[in-house]
């Protein structure tokens, strides 16, 4: 009998490149692969249409789609990291020398206010910078992959016609983020951003979290030893990565790899980590800040986020 198919989309990265070569197989069932453009679009049709068997998700995409009931669970993978102190720009014409000069101003939000990266970077406005989120008002760019979704108040679609980054460089918006814009009068708000993320991940353990993996509930129900074998799959190709990352052994490292060598420099042994347990406190700092902002109404419980038969994995 051949095996189940199920379909997949994650990103071909060099922690899951063993799954995609085929390098490392499954025993119980077959990946079948589908790819995307760009990963946000498999984002929003798992979210509106539960087009997949097995999908990666931006963890505050995960959580809005929960609290609205979406009929998929999450494993304690986390495929994609990353800080997100320079995701925020500012038009330097303004005058603004601090981040809390951006309260009763208007900042402008690459696609929707759920945006994984949009929630880490208010809150780095807020914890780290004393900003009050609510004095703000956050202009979109386009809508939200959970279309149940209803934003707070001071949360506003962009005018007809008009475009984030255009906005910025004309001074109608203080800053924005998650955008890319190369002009003079646009600079990072946070200087050394990097650094400033590599600083807090020392002083405090502040890492975030980016993706996660998603399964169709139905699936975990009826085989109840694949979220299992997902993690299982999944950590041995991460380790596989580690060994080639660690080594030196990467011939073009990109982005993301150079950013997980400087993170093994500061001390963390593995710059992604599986399980629940090594990531406890940023999974319910980022339920804190989904609450707070307006993403989720209240934090679930840390286990039930995640599929039954994978709380005490760590890979």
């Amino acid at each position: 009998m051949a095996a189940q198919k199920l379909k997949t989309v994650f990103q071909t990265l060099g922690h899951t490149e063993a799954l995609k070569d085929g390098s490392i197989k499954p025993a119980s069932f077959d990946f079948e692969f589908e790819e995307v453009s760009a990963i946000i679009q498999a984002f929003r049709r798992m979210a509106r249409g539960t087009e997949f068997d097995i999908s990666e998700m931006a963890i505050t995409t995960y959580l809005c789609a929960r609290s609205h009931g979406k009929p998929f669970t999450a494993l304690p993978i986390f495929l994609v990291r990353a800080f997100h102190h320079g995701a925020i720009l500012h038009n330097t014409t303004l005058g603004i020398t601090h981040p809390k000069q951006l309260e009763g101003k208007k900042v402008g939000v690459n696609r929707g206010y759920t945006v994984t990266t949009g929630v880490w970077a208010r809150g780095v406005l807020q914890d780290q910078y004393g900003v009050d989120l609510s004095k703000i008002t956050w202009v979109l760019s386009g809508d939200e992959h959970v279309a149940e979704y209803v934003a707070p108040a001071n949360v506003v679609p962009i005018e007809a016609g008009k475009k984030v980054d255009e906005m910025l460089i004309a001074g109608e918006l203080a800053a924005a983020i998650g955008v890319v814009v190369e002009h003079p009068d646009v600079q990072p708000l946070i200087p050394q951003a990097q650094q400033a993320g590599l600083d807090a991940l020392q002083a405090t353990g502040y890492y975030p979290i980016n993706h996660t993996l998603v399964v169709r509930d139905e699936l975990l129900a009826a085989q109840p030893g694949l979220a299992r074998e997902l993690f299982e799959l999944f950590a041995e190709a991460k380790q596989r990565y580690l060994v080639r990352l660690r080594g030196q052994q990467i011939a073009v490292p990109n982005k993301s790899d150079l950013l997980y060598q400087k993170v093994m420099a500061h001390g963390q042994a593995d710059p992604l980590p599986y399980g629940i347990a090594p990531n406890r406190a940023m999974i319910e700092a980022v339920m804190r800040l989904a609450t707070q902002q307006g993403i989720i109404r209240q934090p679930f419980t840390v286990e039930e986020l995640f599929a039954a038969g994978t709380h005490d994995l760590i890979g």
